[in-house]
């Protein structure tokens, strides 16, 4: 499994209907997308959720790297450049995914919280600390589902969470607005990341 996100920042005077009405027309699209595990349409809107800009955000988890690659260099990614330029794309290794008690709803919404790992941290063990994090998170009401992934560039951690409502007001990260969801294959998405 691998995460992938990019983040579109659009000016404070945006008309986010604009956003919208893309998503509505063109999020079903990929909703039978081979090797796709799931794709969270997120926004974020000056104003709402203590966000200081309007952003185009939709975060991926992909069930297969070729079909992650035949995506970035398809006509569907060619069509969001043509429109808003070419945005830094930023992917992480999927370590560990589990669906909770609200799999079975539309999210609301998402949270996303990266974390960098000190330089004397050992990985391993705050890799384990984080999974068993994650697995405590998974049962908690309200959550759809909840993944861990790793960026070993960096030694960054992203923890992303779907939420059937609003994440609730304790939840560390950036809130984002779920507009569609696309979940081809998220049944293909295994506990540790892997395809089954």
């Amino acid at each position: 499994m691998h995460a992938m996100q990019y983040r579109i920042t659009l000016p404070a005077d945006y008309d986010m209907e604009i956003v919208r009405h893309r998503v509505t027309t063109k999020g079903p699209l990929l909703d039978d997308l081979p090797g796709l595990g799931l794709k969270a349409y997120g926004v974020r809107e000056r104003g709402t959720d203590g966000s200081p800009v309007n952003q185009y955000a939709p975060f991926y988890l992909w069930a297969d790297q070729e079909a992650m690659t035949r995506f970035l260099t398809g006509e569907g990614f060619r069509g969001l450049v043509r429109d808003f330029g070419r945005p830094a794309v930023h992917t992480w290794q999927g370590l560990h995914h589990r669906p909770g008690p609200a799999a079975g709803q539309a999210p609301a919404s998402f949270t996303r919280r990266t974390e960098i790992l000190p330089e004397d941290a050992d990985a391993a063990t705050a890799i384990e600390e984080a999974v068993a994090g994650h697995e405590e998170l998974a049962a908690t009401d309200g959550v759809h589902s909840t993944t861990l992934g790793l960026d070993p560039r960096h030694w960054e951690l992203v923890h992303f969470t779907l939420w059937a409502d609003a994440a609730p007001h304790s939840t560390d990260g950036e809130r984002f607005r779920v507009l569609h969801l696309s979940a081809p294959g998220a049944d293909l998405l295994d506990t540790t990341g892997r395809p089954r």
